[in-house]
């Protein structure tokens, strides 16, 4: 039988980004987004969520979000959930979910200008633009 673990958010970069190495060598990038739900209530009343993630990135895209994405930003992540679960020195259990990113997408335009020609021309003719994605 077939799964599917796939995430997809769009929000606002929260934390700039934080690059780190594994001790292999290899870039982690890791930040948080925060994306927002507006809802009207039963009473008539709009309430608004902001739901927080955070997005872990390696390699390649790991060292571009970490150039590139600010705090404050919009962006586009995908990926899959990943949950870590660890018991603390004072004996309790922890657990955090996180996406592991295989794409990030920097919907600001200022963002975008800034990526050197090569890493625009790399990037996949499917992406959609800023304005064809669902908020």
């Amino acid at each position: 039988m077939a799964s599917l673990n796939k995430v997809m958010i769009i929000g606002n970069v929260g934390t700039d980004p934080e690059m780190r190495f594994t001790p292999n060598g290899n870039p982690v990038t890791s930040f948080r987004v925060a994306t927002n739900r507006v809802y009207t209530t039963t009473e008539g009343e709009r309430k608004q969520e902001t739901e927080w993630f955070t997005v872990v990135a390696w390699n390649k895209l790991a060292e571009s979000c970490n150039q590139f994405l600010t705090k404050g930003q919009r962006v586009y992540a995908e990926g899959r959930l990943h949950t870590h679960a660890w018991e603390g020195q004072d004996g309790q259990k922890h657990a955090r979910s996180e996406i592991v990113a295989n794409r990030v997408i920097f919907l600001d335009r200022q963002a975008v200008a800034a990526l050197p020609e090569e890493k625009v021309e790399e990037a996949p003719t499917n992406e959609p633009e800023s304005e064809d994605i669902p908020l």
